[in-house]
């Protein structure tokens, strides 16, 4: 798998990484270990995890797996802080105390002096952006985190933070993907000026881009689950049938998978250094990495990128 810089520093992820959203809700230690283990033989490098995963859970089984499935020294980890979920209701903190004690705690679930990516999950309009800085400027200079970053920023947010940061930030993470084009508007343009690194979460539509729901809800997927159909729907609602359509008849074309088709394109945009997929199965990641991942040709880009804009 390509491996690639993030912006302008000189920290090197693989053009695919692993999210753990669902690990120790959706997938269990034993699935878990062996989708670390196909990710990193099929050449995969980043794990992706927050504090907020599972309540910590993800973490901790993140900690589990290192030294006996993978060494540290196999894979970057890059978490994040200033989120969590308390009886349904999310809130968010990014306050110097509450962003270095949950990093402490993600250090311990993990079962690691360090990581690699350190970000600030949210952005928090009750808490001086400087003192969130801080935090993170504070676990650079500790050797906690060996980069930072941020998530989910806007595009001022991001260009704010940069020009404000004492230190270089070098990533940002968003939502990005043929379903989701909002960061090219501002986003986009904001991290590429800045020199920072763009790690897309989502990047095949919450799993609608995989084409698996053009007839019906499978009984197995996240959309039939009560707890985690909410993070499928917004993009079953609004029917981006259209969308989905194009990209399967490009990769019927093109002899690919749908899946392959809306990873590379993805990879191709600007600023964008890695795409995080999160495979809640075995199977699921086998599939992800026999993916091509190779550059579309202009004018398939093209034609998707045209139904994506009027979807």
């Amino acid at each position: 798998m390509q491996q690639r810089y993030v912006g302008n520093s000189g920290l090197r992820v693989s053009a695919l990484s692993l999210g753990t959203m669902s690990w120790a809700s959706e997938t269990d230690e034993q699935d878990a270990s062996e989708i670390l283990r196909t990710f990193v033989d099929g050449g995969g490098k980043l794990i992706d995890t927050a504090a907020s995963y599972s309540d910590g859970r993800a973490e901790a089984m993140i900690g589990s797996l290192l030294g006996d499935v993978v060494s540290r020294t196999e894979v970057c980890i890059s978490t994040k802080a200033g989120t969590s979920t308390s009886d349904g209701r999310r809130s968010v903190d990014t306050s110097r105390n509450a962003m270095l004690s949950s990093l402490d705690a993600s250090l311990a679930r993990l079962g690691t002096d360090y990581v690699d990516v350190w970000f600030a999950q949210s952005w928090d309009g009750n808490v001086p952006l400087d003192e969130t800085l801080s935090a993170l400027e504070f676990a650079v200079r500790s050797g906690r985190a060996r980069y930072a970053g941020i998530a989910n920023f806007n595009g001022w947010q991001s260009a704010k933070a940069a020009a404000v940061a004492g230190f270089p930030l070098v990533a940002a993470q968003a939502e990005y993907s043929l379903l989701q084009r909002k960061p090219e508007a501002e986003l986009v343009p904001a991290v590429e000026d800045a020199g920072l690194g763009l790690m897309a979460w989502a990047p095949l539509g919450r799993g609608v881009l995989t084409g698996k729901y053009r007839s019906s809800i499978p009984a197995d997927s996240r959309a039939a689950r009560t707890d985690s159909a909410p993070y499928v729907e917004p993009y079953l609602e609004h029917q981006p049938s259209s969308v989905v359509e194009a990209v399967s008849m490009a990769a019927k074309g093109l002899g690919r998978t749908p899946l392959d088709v809306s990873l590379s394109w993805l990879l191709a945009q600007h600023g964008v250094a890695t795409a995080i997929v999160g495979p809640r199965t075995p199977v699921q990641a086998k599939e992800i990495l026999a993916a091509q991942l190779t550059r579309l040709p202009p004018e398939i880009a093209r034609a998707l990128e045209d139904v994506s804009e009027h979807a």
